[in-house]
């Protein structure tokens, strides 16, 4: 006999106030690339806010805060490695 887990249900209002912020976050993206507002750094604020929404979008749509640690785990292990490999390439291009 197979143990079935509840249904993991999770209201509107939450999905709702993530689109909201995924929205404003947009939004920042937008300004910040056009008006240039972090001059020297709009590359690196434009990809910070970029995780964000990742994670946002990871998290609440694709039910990653309903897993176990070991997948958890397994994301942070590889998006650990891809910062690393992008700070390194910044790296090389900025000291060139």
């Amino acid at each position: 006999m197979q143990i079935m887990d509840k249904p993991n249900i999770t209201a509107y209002k939450t999905y709702i106030s993530v689109w909201m912020a995924l929205c404003i976050l947009l939004a920042i993206t937008i300004a910040v690339v056009k008006f240039n507002l972090l001059a020297h750094f709009s590359v690196a604020g434009s990809l910070f806010i970029a995780s964000i929404k990742a994670g946002l979008v990871l998290y609440y749509f694709m039910h990653l805060r309903h897993e176990d640690r070991l997948v958890k785990g397994t994301l942070i292990v590889a998006v650990a490695t891809l910062t690393l490999l992008i700070i390194l390439t910044f790296s090389d291009i900025w000291y060139r």
